[in-house]
């Protein structure tokens, strides 16, 4: 197989038959040896028996029907797990990503011969809010994990099969593609494109926040350590206060009032205890990084074969 095409559906009744047209305009331009997976991803419409209807009249379709909504970063690890192809190009279907990207990226992979090329907004789409929350999440991002993101990447790319089969070694409960493209390594290239809109997404507010906790904590254990910091300042600070307290009754004769023991007590007490749930929040940030099993080094090539 030259060529795979993987996309998800949810609630994209409305573009699978323009997608599909355009799709495989666009892939037989390159080879006839292609094939367009369509992961549908519980999509509570019509979009499953409309690619089912593709399928039987186009043996290059290929459909996965998931059991029930997984979340659009999950069914694309799906789909891209059922690739065959030696290039797998990856895109949504709502056509707000054009189809013909394909050939764009498709030049640009001969050109500088990379294992992905993928696309960056030139301009983030969607209102003010929209905008403005996205970038402040890839800068907040960018800052608290060692992995770096592209802001403003959009979901198409072509890969190699290598590339893919190293992001497949991510076998992340919460996953979040983003990340995982970069820690995959490889070579890997940006596209200027622009992207279309059509309108109200998918992802609510709500999703959009839960997605960014959701990366947050999966590739940061920033939070957990700053515990530590926290409580071992808070107890230098109580300690620096209580030996002035000392140095006041000692050398200057002044009384020490019972309102200032007092909250040094608490506020060196507090700073202890937040010091030792950091500690033991260093600890489980080790088991954190331990427990996702990611892979230690992924061999780009080796001369056995």
């Amino acid at each position: 197989m030259r060529l795979s095409i993987v996309t998800t559906l949810y609630r994209s009744a409305l573009y699978v038959q323009s997608f599909y047209e355009r799709m495989s305009r666009a892939a037989s331009t390159l080879t006839p040896d292609y094939e367009i997976i369509f992961v549908n991803d519980g999509s509570p419409d019509e979009s499953l028996s409309l690619a089912q209807a593709l399928q039987k009249k186009d043996p290059r379709v290929v459909v996965i029907d998931l059991a029930r909504n997984f979340g659009h970063h999950c069914a694309i690890r799906a789909g891209l797990s059922y690739a065959q192809g030696d290039q797998v190009f990856l895109i949504d279907s709502d056509l707000e990503e054009d189809p013909q990207w394909l050939l764009l990226f498709s030049k640009r992979f001969n050109d500088t011969r990379a294992d992905a090329i993928y696309g960056v907004q030139q301009a983030r789409k969607g209102n003010f809010f929209e905008r403005t929350t996205g970038d402040l999440f890839y800068r907040l991002f960018n800052i608290m994990s060692s992995v770096r993101i592209v802001p403003n990447a959009v979901t198409a790319r072509l890969m190699t099969r290598r590339y893919v089969q190293a992001v497949l070694l991510y076998a992340e409960r919460e996953l979040f593609l983003p990340a995982i493209w970069t820690l995959a390594g490889h070579a890997q290239e940006a596209v200027i494109v622009q992207k279309g809109s059509r309108g109200k997404t998918s992802y609510s507010a709500v999703r959009r926040i839960a997605l960014a906790i959701k990366a947050l904590t999966s590739f940061s254990d920033t939070p957990l350590v700053a515990i530590f910091y926290t409580g071992l300042l808070i107890s230098i600070g109580a300690l620096s206060y209580a030996g002035y307290l000392i140095y006041r009754k000692l050398f200057h004769g002044l009384e020490v009032m019972g309102w200032p023991s007092l909250i040094v007590s608490i506020w060196f007490l507090g700073g202890v205890t937040i010091f030792f749930m950091g500690v033991i929040g260093i600890y489980l940030a080790r088991i954190f990084v331990e427990i996702k099993q990611r892979p230690l080094v992924i061999v780009k090539s080796d001369s056995s074969q």
